[in-house]
């Protein structure tokens, strides 16, 4: 499992670099030589979506996305438990049939391609779809955790510890 995650974690990093790098990159061309990268703008868009759903993959299995935890914080350690696994569920409910339809997307992308390279469509969205699956799987593994009475480290457990 902590392979999934970390190779979770590395694909979202790098298409938040790619997307760092191509916007730095086109803003000194543009600057400093009137040129622009082609497709630029629509590459980082793609770039975009596919760091999206790999990154709501991480924040899901870490729980890391924001939450207010006013009811949460009130609960004994087998609340927290509850709540966490329905809170899981309810991830898990929303996440699975999202990466089904971005799948869905992707098959229903044909030939459209991006404005300057015609790239394909189909290579971004079939990416992002792979993160979306992921996280559904990773929702899928912190519910079967969360059942398995194993503690998983969401931050709000540290947080708890040190009293804050």
């Amino acid at each position: 499992m902590k392979r999934l995650v970390a190779a979770t974690e590395t694909v979202a990093a790098v298409f938040l670099l790619l997307i760092a790098l191509v916007t730095a990159g086109n803003v000194a061309l543009r600057d400093l030589f009137a040129v622009q990268i082609p497709d630029w703008f629509d590459g980082t868009k793609l770039l975009m979506g596919i760091a999206l759903f790999w990154g709501i993959a991480v924040a899901t299995y870490h729980a890391g996305h924001i939450a207010v935890d006013i009811v949460w914080e009130h609960l004994a350690r087998r609340g927290r438990r509850v709540l966490d696994i329905i809170a899981g569920v309810i991830t898990l409910a929303f996440l699975a049939p999202m990466a089904w339809m971005v799948f869905a997307k992707v098959l229903a992308s044909g030939t459209q391609a991006t404005t300057d390279l015609r790239l394909p469509l189909m290579w971004f969205t079939g990416i992002a779809a792979a993160g979306g699956v992921a996280g559904a799987l990773l929702a899928l593994a912190r519910v079967v955790e969360l059942l398995r009475g194993n503690d998983l480290d969401d931050g709000r457990n540290a947080k708890m510890a040190d009293g804050a």
